[in-house]
């Protein structure tokens, strides 16, 4: 009988194939480790670092313009600036730790203008005052070269440190930021808003309790309706909360005063506008931001969409939602909400009439007080309208009044400076 012949060494060199895989195991997991720690400390690890420098441009002279939100002059202006920052870093060693520039002012000097400026990177913290003199170089060595029209302001250090809070209090202190523009549907009739499409919208509360809505005009000041405080008027019963939900809050905010418009009556509805004044100032971000003003020349046109927001009921006594809501109506001329059919001569000139004569989108009770929106370009919203008054909610005939803003801006400004 033949064997098969033995193969040597058989048991003694070979592995099981449960070590193998152990030890395969093993080192795929000694390996994963490794690299999540490397991504860790190369890309978690990293934090947002802020810089404030200021930039003199003697080639143009200083313009009262460059002074207004909003306008052409400015906007270009920011724009042309930041399109330089952007360039000078997008070129440089520091293109993947340069996040962005936002101008901050312009302001006339000796020599033409100067524009204050505020610089974002993000990279690890054992790197931060590598980066800062890198920075720093690249500056003066752009600058000193006479290529740009941004030169070297040597009064100042030149780049100064911001805390993170600061500087996106700065980011977001511009008016008007929120949705981008397309369309919804009563607050009645609504849908839920997304974190962040209306930053400036507040709920007023007594004993966390929603009573009113407000608009965030300033860090300190809020516009929303007289009526709200026909019962009571002590700012001290007051809290004024903000973010999409009523609970839980994103921030909250003692009242320090109330400021009633002084011809306001409640047996009527005009002059329904009330200011009031938080303790505190608030710090803007990407969740709490101001809506912009407009001035008394404003125009709005009849049919023009337009938004409000709240945390009023659904439906005529009907429930509350926890979650702002929003919804899309459009502006109906005066003349025609003063038929007899609809309310009669009722509307003042100082009122706005939105919603639809069919009904349904509307604001409903618990809106009060609240912000009625318009966009204009780049989708920069206005407070056109205050959550005034109406009969029942979404009822055909019967759209939404509103105070409207326009009508007492002057009154607005002279008792919050705004």
């Amino acid at each position: 009988m033949m064997y098969q012949p033995t193969i040597l060494g058989r048991r003694t060199s070979s592995l099981r194939p449960w070590m193998t895989a152990l030890i395969v195991i093993a080192v795929v997991l000694v390996l994963a480790i490794i690299i999540g720690l490397l991504v860790y400390f190369l890309a978690f690890d990293q934090k947002f670092y802020y810089y404030q420098t200021s930039f003199p441009i003697p080639s143009i002279e200083y313009n009262p313009d460059f002074s207004v939100e909003h306008s052409k002059m400015r906007r270009d202006m920011k724009q042309k600036v930041s399109d330089e920052i952007d360039k000078i870093f997008r070129r440089s060693s520091l293109n993947h730790h340069y996040i962005k520039s936002h101008v901050v002012d312009f302001r006339s000097s000796h020599d033409g203008l100067k524009t204050d400026v505020l610089l974002k990177f993000q990279f690890a913290s054992n790197n931060a005052d590598t980066i800062k003199r890198q920075a720093d170089k690249i500056l003066h060595q752009k600058l000193k070269l006479n290529e740009s029209f941004l030169k070297i302001d040597t009064s100042l250090p030149y780049l100064r440190d911001m805390n993170e809070a600061q500087a996106e209090h700065i980011l977001n202190s511009c008016c008007g930021r929120g949705k981008e523009f397309p369309s919804m549907e009563r607050i009645a009739e609504g849908y839920p808003a997304k974190k962040a499409d209306w930053p400036w919208q507040a709920s007023l509360q007594i004993d966390g309790i929603h009573f009113c809505g407000a608009s965030l005009i300033s860090e300190e000041w809020l516009l929303t309706a007289a009526h709200c405080f026909d019962i009571y008027k002590n700012p001290k019963l007051w809290t004024a909360s903000f973010g999409t939900t009523l609970s839980p809050p994103l921030m909250r905010r003692k009242i320090q005063s109330i400021i009633i418009h002084e011809n306001y009556a409640a047996h009527n509805h005009d002059d329904d506008i009330a200011v009031v004044k938080l303790s505190t100032p608030v710090l803007f971000s990407s969740d709490v931001g101001r809506v912009c003003l407009p001035d008394a020349t404003f125009e709005v046109l009849s049919q023009s969409p337009v938004f409000v927001t709240g945390w009023g009921a659904l439906k005529a006594n009907g429930p509350f939602p926890n979650a702002l809501r929003q919804v899309e109506v459009e502006i109906i001329s005066n003349d025609i909400c003063n038929q007899v059919h609809v309310y009669g001569g009722a509307v003042s000139s100082g009122m706005i009439c939105a919603g639809f004569l069919t009904g349904k989108r509307d604001a409903c009770e618990g809106d009060s007080g609240g912000p009625l929106v318009i966009a204009r370009d780049r989708s920069i919203w206005y407070l056109i309208g205050i959550v005034s008054w109406g009969i029942d909610c979404g009822k055909k005939n019967k759209p939404g009044l509103y105070t409207r803003v326009t009508r007492y801006r002057d009154w607005i400004k002279s008792k919050t400076n705004i």
